[in-house]
Protein backbone atom coordinates (compact mmCIF):
# COMPACT_ATOMS: atom_id res chain seq x y z
CA UNK A 1 0.00 0.00 0.00
CA UNK A 2 2.82 2.66 1.04
CA UNK A 3 4.60 1.29 -2.42
CA UNK A 4 1.02 2.45 -4.28
CA UNK A 5 1.19 5.65 -2.48
CA UNK A 6 4.36 6.32 -3.39
CA UNK A 7 4.02 5.53 -7.01
CA UNK A 8 0.93 7.41 -7.33
CA UNK A 9 2.61 11.03 -5.53
CA UNK A 10 5.66 10.62 -7.55
CA UNK A 11 3.43 10.44 -10.96
CA UNK A 12 1.40 13.04 -9.93
CA UNK A 13 4.37 15.27 -9.59
CA UNK A 14 6.17 14.15 -12.63
CA UNK A 15 3.14 15.19 -14.79
CA UNK A 16 2.78 18.16 -13.18
CA UNK A 17 6.26 19.00 -12.83
CA UNK A 18 6.48 18.58 -16.75
CA UNK A 19 3.47 20.69 -17.32
CA UNK A 20 5.10 23.27 -15.56
CA UNK A 21 8.18 23.24 -17.45
CA UNK A 22 11.33 24.95 -17.55
CA UNK A 23 9.69 28.53 -16.93
CA UNK A 24 8.12 27.66 -13.95
CA UNK A 25 11.88 25.71 -12.73
CA UNK A 26 13.24 28.97 -13.18
CA UNK A 27 10.56 31.11 -11.29
CA UNK A 28 10.89 29.23 -8.27
CA UNK A 29 14.77 29.03 -8.47
CA UNK A 30 14.57 33.24 -8.48
CA UNK A 31 12.15 32.91 -5.23
CA UNK A 32 14.42 31.26 -3.64
CA UNK A 33 17.51 32.78 -4.25
CA UNK A 34 15.90 36.10 -3.57
CA UNK A 35 14.68 34.81 -0.09
CA UNK A 36 18.38 33.76 0.68
CA UNK A 37 20.29 36.48 -0.33
CA UNK A 38 17.50 38.62 1.92
CA UNK A 39 19.55 40.20 4.99
CA UNK A 40 17.07 39.32 7.28
CA UNK A 41 17.43 35.54 6.01
CA UNK A 42 21.15 35.97 6.25
CA UNK A 43 21.23 37.38 10.17
CA UNK A 44 18.98 34.75 11.42
CA UNK A 45 21.65 31.92 9.77
CA UNK A 46 23.50 33.38 11.44
CA UNK A 47 22.12 33.53 14.76
CA UNK A 48 20.94 29.71 14.27
CA UNK A 49 24.61 28.98 13.51
CA UNK A 50 25.82 31.04 16.33
CA UNK A 51 23.65 29.15 19.03
CA UNK A 52 24.40 26.00 17.59
CA UNK A 53 28.09 26.97 18.03
CA UNK A 54 27.05 27.31 21.80
CA UNK A 55 25.15 24.68 22.65
CA UNK A 56 27.04 22.19 20.99
CA UNK A 57 29.26 21.37 24.15
CA UNK A 58 26.23 20.90 26.00
CA UNK A 59 24.80 18.73 23.38
CA UNK A 60 27.56 16.35 23.36
CA UNK A 61 27.84 16.05 26.88
CA UNK A 62 24.20 14.75 26.99
CA UNK A 63 24.41 12.49 24.04
CA UNK A 64 27.52 11.07 25.73
CA UNK A 65 25.43 10.71 28.70
CA UNK A 66 23.03 8.63 26.87
CA UNK A 67 25.30 7.00 24.85
CA UNK A 68 26.76 5.57 28.71
CA UNK A 69 23.68 4.92 29.92
CA UNK A 70 22.73 2.67 27.00
CA UNK A 71 25.61 0.84 26.86
CA UNK A 72 25.02 0.04 30.96
CA UNK A 73 21.80 -1.32 30.26
CA UNK A 74 23.30 -3.56 27.46
CA UNK A 75 25.98 -4.82 30.40
CA UNK A 76 24.69 -4.12 33.15
CA UNK A 77 27.78 -5.13 34.99
CA UNK A 78 29.73 -3.38 32.79
CA UNK A 79 31.83 -6.66 33.11
CA UNK A 80 31.35 -7.93 29.58
CA UNK A 81 30.43 -10.95 30.59
CA UNK A 82 27.81 -12.07 28.95
CA UNK A 83 28.19 -15.96 28.36
CA UNK A 84 26.64 -15.95 32.35
CA UNK A 85 24.27 -13.63 31.49
CA UNK A 86 22.76 -16.17 28.51
CA UNK A 87 23.22 -19.07 30.46
CA UNK A 88 20.86 -17.40 33.40
CA UNK A 89 18.33 -17.09 30.51
CA UNK A 90 18.90 -20.00 28.05
CA UNK A 91 17.00 -23.38 28.38
CA UNK A 92 19.23 -26.16 30.36
CA UNK A 93 18.75 -28.23 27.54
CA UNK A 94 20.11 -25.77 24.80
CA UNK A 95 23.31 -26.47 23.30
CA UNK A 96 24.16 -23.05 22.75
CA UNK A 97 26.69 -22.46 25.45
CA UNK A 98 28.28 -26.06 25.63
CA UNK A 99 32.09 -25.82 24.04
CA UNK A 100 31.67 -28.64 21.73
CA UNK A 101 27.70 -28.74 20.51
CA UNK A 102 27.91 -31.39 17.84
CA UNK A 103 27.72 -35.17 18.97
CA UNK A 104 30.90 -37.48 19.52
CA UNK A 105 31.22 -40.59 18.83
CA UNK A 106 30.72 -42.96 16.16
CA UNK A 107 27.52 -41.82 14.83
CA UNK A 108 24.63 -45.04 13.12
Amino acid sequence: MKKLTLLIAGGIGYVLGTRAGRERYEQIKRAATRVKDDPRVQEKAAQAADLAKEKAPIVKDKVAAAASTAADKVTPSGSGDHRSDLTDQLNPDSTALQDNPYPQGDLP
